[in-house]
């Protein structure tokens, strides 16, 4: 799933190829994607894209008071084309779920893999009609989320970080393969409880939450839509490296497997050296 670094990264793409053009066209080949019904699509068509916004992990093509606002969720992505093809879409023939046609030629298609369809598109007047919009939570990089505020956070809750780190209503952009990341950069266990955190570790996570996803923000930058995915694993210390070695002290890193999801961790650096139990009843093994 694309988080906070892959979504600014798509956003500084599509600002410098949307804004000023016009749209003519939007065509949908999956009607379950489209989440609103006023105004609808045809709205969009002929206004000029004045900025391209990132809200956690959802992105807004803003124009003229109309806002576009999709979230690609586990397997969806975003295909730009510098000149689209002429054919209409056409529902279930191709992973194509939206396609957005410039005045130019050129737009994108937003593709959907897999069968659980879970890619979402909102046609608004205001973003906060969005409802994943709406709920989130403060932005990691923004001015005010200061140290002070993170830790009033984590104080305030009663949960395992990483389960703090992933919700979207407190920590906006965040998601499972990042939160691995911050969490063996602050040498933390995933299965930490916020409440046993000392100021310490509070400070040591804040400061690995900030550099990691500003360093990933610095990678992902400038690089065209269709290379964000590889360079977001290319980026990763342990996320998706199960079985590989840890770049920071060479042990195993091990991985916790969920019905819908894995998370990855390294002991020598985040459990003392214990394996964490696989299973959701989040145990170390004796």
């Amino acid at each position: 799933m694309p988080e906070l670094p892959e979504v600014s990264g798509l956003v500084g793409f599509l600002t410098e190829r949307l804004v000023g053009r016009a749209v003519v066209g939007v065509e949908l080949a999956s009607f379950a994607v489209l989440k609103t019904f006023d105004p609808p699509p045809q709205a969009f068509e002929g206004l000029v894209v004045d900025a391209v916004h990132r809200h956690g992990k959802f992105v807004d093509i803003e124009a003229s008071g109309l806002h576009f606002v999709f979230h690609l969720s586990r397997a969806g992505w975003l295909r730009w084309s510098d000149n689209l093809p002429t054919t209409t879409l056409r529902p279930g023939k191709s992973p194509i779920a939206v396609r957005v046609r410039l005045d130019d030629g050129a737009g994108f298609d937003l593709t959907e893999a897999g069968t659980q369809k879970r890619l979402a598109v909102y046609l608004v007047r205001d973003v906060q009609e969005v409802p994943g919009v709406a709920k989130l939570g403060i932005d990691p990089l923004s001015e005010e989320f200061t140290e002070e505020a993170f830790a009033a956070l984590v104080a305030d809750r009663r949960m395992q970080i990483k389960g703090l780190l992933r919700d979207q209503s407190e920590i906006a952009g965040v998601g499972n393969a990042y939160s691995d990341e911050v969490l063996h950069v602050a040498k933390l266990s995933p299965f930490a409880m916020t409440t046993a955190l000392t100021p310490e570790q509070v400070h040591t996570l804040y400061e690995a939450l900030r550099t990691t996803l500003t360093d990933a923000v610095a990678a992902a930058s400038g690089k065209p839509a269709k290379e964000l995915k590889d360079a977001k694993r290319a980026g990763m210390r342990v996320h998706g490296r199960t079985g590989e070695a840890c770049p920071v002290c060479g042990d195993v890193v091990r991985e916790v497997s969920f019905a819908d999801r894995s998370l990855q961790y390294c002991a020598t650096c985040q459990t003392g050296g214990k394996p964490l139990a696989d299973r959701r009843m989040s145990k170390l093994l004796k």
